[in-house]
């Protein structure tokens, strides 16, 4: 199973444009020591990004908008997270959900743990969901969902 994917990659030649750029004080569960990572997307590989160790391009988590597979998914963000990103509105917010890979025929994405990152600040958390008893750590991905 593998939710952190090793990616043949090479480093580009100019820095990440800020706005790719992401700061996750708290790290990610599991690799919280890892704090600055790139937001990237390639449109082939649309709805999925890669979101990248800014200073180790071989290391990357596959994520995606849960809103694009699961467009009934409404997590509730605790408030000490919302203060703690100084979100003021919902719009304020990114959502991502990591994938995890199960071999080529299989995917699952972990609803319960959603990254939310403050769209100005590029500020973000990793966060447990209040209603996470809604939801599970391995949705399934289907072809059909992710062709939304």
């Amino acid at each position: 199973m593998k939710c952190a994917e090793m990616i043949e990659t090479e480093m580009p030649a100019a820095p990440a444009a800020a706005t790719n750029r992401v700061r996750l004080p708290m790290g990610l569960l599991g690799f919280e020591q890892i704090k600055d990572y790139v937001l990237l997307a390639n449109p082939a590989e649309a709805p999925f990004a890669w979101l990248q160790v800014e200073d180790n391009a071989s290391l990357a988590f596959i994520v995606v908008d849960p809103f694009l597979v699961m467009p009934d998914y409404k997590p509730d963000i605790p408030q000490a997270d919302v203060e703690f990103l100084g979100l003021r509105e919902a719009s304020d917010a990114i959502l991502l959900n990591i994938v995890t890979l199960h071999g080529p025929n299989r995917a699952t994405l972990n609803l319960k743990g959603p990254i939310v990152i403050n769209r100005h600040t590029h500020f973000g958390k990793q966060v447990i969901i209040a209603n996470a008893s809604d939801y599970s750590v391995q949705h399934a991905l289907s072809v059909t969902e992710t062709v939304a």
